[in-house]
């Protein structure tokens, strides 16, 4: 069963960048977006299971230099906006 899950980062100041170039070379990352706020960069991830998703986030994502912490939340429902559900013909 394919998971996803948002992964929200705060890294070393001035490191957001660096961080997302990293970040989005791994397969498991459909998109990285820079955020201001409580967390400065947001992450969705795809893994074929909870099990290969443990093992990204530790073996992968928490090694990239400059991440000093991670939250992950699983998406459990996904609603799609009107501008992204497919076309009627």
């Amino acid at each position: 069963m394919v998971v996803f899950a948002y992964v929200l980062f705060k890294v070393s100041s001035g490191t957001e960048r660096e961080v997302c170039q990293k970040i989005i070379t791994f397969d498991e990352v459909m998109h990285a977006d820079i955020v201001f706020g409580e967390y400065d960069v947001i992450a969705k991830i795809s893994a074929s299971g909870l099990d290969a998703l443990e093992d990204f986030l530790s073996q992968k994502l928490r090694n990239v230099p400059s991440v000093i912490l991670t939250s992950t939340m699983i998406i459990s429902r996904e609603y799609k906006g009107k501008n992204q559900r497919p076309k009627n013909k």
